[in-house]
C-alpha cells in the first residue's frame, strides 16, 4: 500500500510523523531479525535432541557389547562344563570297565590265583591311570577352549566399546 506524502500543516503534527516509523516499516524490521532467532533456537534444540539421542545410542551400544560378551562367556562355559561333563563321564566309564575287567581277573585267579591276581591289578592299574590320563586331557582341553573364547569375546567387546567410543567422540567433540 502507497502511502501519499502529507505536509505537516501543525509543527506536532510534524513531530509525531518524524517520530513513529510507519507499522509496515517496523513490521519489515522486526520480521527478519524474529525468524533468524527462532531458526537458530530451532537449530539448538535440534543439537541437544541430536546430542541426547547420539548419547542414549552410545548407551544402547554399550549395553549390546556387554550383552555379547555375557552370552559368549556364557556359550564359553557351557561348552567348558559339557567337555568336563563328558570328560567325567569317560573316565567314570572306563573305571567301571576296568572294575569288570579286575572282577573278570578275579575268577581266573581262583584258578591260578598268584599269577591272575597280579595281572588283574596291573591292567586296573593301567587302565584306571589312562582313563585318569584320558579325563585330565579332557578337562584341559575344555578349559582351555572355554579361556580361548572368553578371551575373543572380552576382546570382540573391547573393539565393540572402542569403536562406539570412537563415533561417539565423533559426533560429540
Amino acid at each position: 500500500m502507497e502511502r501519499e506524502e502529507q505536509t505537516p500543516k501543525t509543527p506536532e503534527q510534524a513531530e509525531k510523523q518524524a517520530v513513529k516509523p510507519p507499522e509496515e516499516v517496523r513490521e519489515r524490521a522486526v520480521s527478519p531479525l524474529d525468524e533468524v532467532l527462532g531458526r537458530a533456537e530451532q537449530a539448538y534444540l535440534a543439537y541437544m535432541d541430536a546430542q541426547k539421542e547420539v548419547a542414549r545410542v552410545y548407551r544402547e551400544n554399550e549395553l549390546q557389547a556387554e550383552r555379547v560378551y555375557q552370552e559368549s562367556e556364557q556359550h564359553a562355559r557351557s561348552v567348558c562344563n559339557e567337555g568336563i561333563r563328558r570328560a567325567l563321564k569317560t573316565r567314570d566309564e572306563a573305571i567301571d570297565q576296568a572294575k569288570k575287567a579286575y572282577e573278570g581277573a578275579l575268577e581266573q585267579a581262583e584258578r591260578a590265583y598268584s599269577k591272575a591276581k597280579e595281572q588283574a591289578e596291573t591292567t586296573y592299574s593301567g587302565i584306571e591311570q589312562q582313563a585318569r590320563n584320558t579325563c585330565d586331557e579332557n578337562v584341559g582341553q575344555a578349559i582351555r577352549a572355554y579361556e580361548a573364547a572368553k578371551g575373543k569375546a572380552w576382546k570382540m567387546r573391547q573393539e565393540n566399546i572402542e569403536q562406539a567410543w570412537k563415533v561417539y567422540t565423533k559426533e560429540t567433540g
